[in-house]
């Protein structure tokens, strides 16, 4: 059985972290729209490099909850590697500091409440996070908070453990 060829056209740029650049990804013949992780495979020559990117995938792959951005898929070509997430059409809360410049107290309840739901599933799968950050919390168009980039996310084996 031969499978089935998956085109996406990439769309507007969202912006670039350390390794990797994001972009609107929409699934050619559905319409359906991703936000798009992409890697260039250059990026990851060392063997540390490419662990990681497999870490943050396994890690990534495996949540399901309300305030983590959803995992669709990975694939790669010849040049990158290529990470099909939730498209948060309300940015990051960066973006939302930057125009608002402050936030009532109801509206930091809110978001913290969110927040704290995600943070607290994390930890009760022995997740932790290490780079929570505004630009790395999304708003989906229900501004509900989407904890992402679990780039430097690390699973503790055990209590008390350390990670560097």
């Amino acid at each position: 059985m031969q499978k089935q060829r998956i085109s996406y056209i990439r769309r507007r740029f969202f912006g670039k972290g350390g390794f990797a650049k994001c972009y609107e990804l929409e699934k050619v013949g559905s319409g359906v729209i991703y936000a798009g992780k992409i890697v260039s495979k250059t990026l990851l020559m060392k063997e540390n490099q490419k662990e990681k990117m497999a870490q943050e995938i396994h890690i990534h792959r495996s949540l399901e909850h309300r305030n983590i951005v959803k995992f669709y898929t990975y694939f790669e070509d010849t040049h990158n590697v290529y990470v099909l997430l939730e498209l948060c059409r309300r940015r990051s809360m960066m973006e939302l500091h930057k125009r608002r410049k402050a936030l009532t107290e109801p509206e930091v309840r809110y978001f913290m409440k969110q927040l704290l739901e995600g943070v607290s599933y994390l930890h009760d799968l022995k997740i932790i996070h290490r780079d929570l950050k505004l630009g790395n919390l999304f708003l989906n168009d229900h501004l509900e908070v989407k904890i992402g980039d679990f780039g430097l996310a690390a699973k503790i084996e055990y209590s008390g453990q350390r990670k560097k």
